[in-house]
């Protein structure tokens, strides 16, 4: 099993992220006129930024970018930290607004996402040099915290409405479900990042099991979801 991680972890996720990026581009007409279309740009840029991810695996033996082999940029938690803890809770934030329709949710979820991404900037300015070479577990909790409360406040709704009783045909409604069970499995693994070295590969074949498990079941999950669900009326 740890061998077969090895040698293709990256390969499986980045299929079933491209699998529901690509059906969302092939159903894009589906769901032009709705909020989703906002999601389905989402998967676009989560499967450009994953894949730029992988650019360490050509620093060394003289690859494509091994000029970076002596700069801080031979790791990639700055990136990560950029496009997935932060730029991503950012978008998820800017989706509900637009999806829900209290009035009283929406403004918890703007003022938070303004909040969290006040907080990420000022925190990763004091701690300019850890940016580069370990992620933050408080904007990692942060950023979980504005996904349950986007979720949450979403399932609300969906009880004190109409749609309870045609909820198995939403979008938003996978969509809510994936995230949350997504960031409830891996909130956690933010408390261990200490052990995450080639010292304990014991913990890291673990964590890639616990990732690789979460990430086939969001985006099968999505892209379900795009294929089976019908259009919404909300904002766009």
């Amino acid at each position: 099993m740890n061998e077969f991680l090895l040698e293709y972890y990256n390969n499986i996720t980045f299929s079933v992220e491209i699998l529901a990026a690509v059906t969302g581009l092939i159903l894009y007409k589906k769901y032009k006129l709705t909020a989703a279309k906002y999601f389905i740009w989402f998967l676009v840029y989560l499967s450009i930024c994953d894949f730029s991810n992988s650019y360490v695996h050509y620093i060394y033996n003289d690859g494509f970018f091994s000029f970076l082999k002596d700069t801080v940029f031979v790791w990639n938690y700055w990136w990560a930290t950029l496009y997935w803890d932060i730029a991503a809770i950012i978008f998820f934030a800017f989706y509900y607004f637009r999806i829900l329709k209290k009035n009283t949710f929406k403004i918890i979820i703007k003022v938070s996402a303004i909040i969290f991404l006040l907080f990420s900037i000022i925190y990763i300015i004091l701690n300019w040099d850890a940016y580069f070479v370990s992620f933050f577990p408080i904007i990692s909790i942060l950023g979980a915290i504005i996904i349950f409360f986007c979720s949450v406040f979403y399932f609300i709704e969906i009880l004190l409405s109409d749609k309870i009783l045609t909820f198995y045909k939403s979008l938003n409604f996978y969509i809510s479900v994936a995230i949350f069970i997504w960031w409830l499995i891996s909130t956690p693994l933010v408390f261990y990042d200490v052990y995450n070295s080639s010292k304990d590969w014991n913990f890291i074949f673990l964590k890639w099991q616990i990732y690789l498990f979460a990430n086939i079941v969001m985006y099968s999950t999505f892209t379900f979801a795009l294929i089976f669900c019908k259009p919404e009326h909300d904002n766009v």
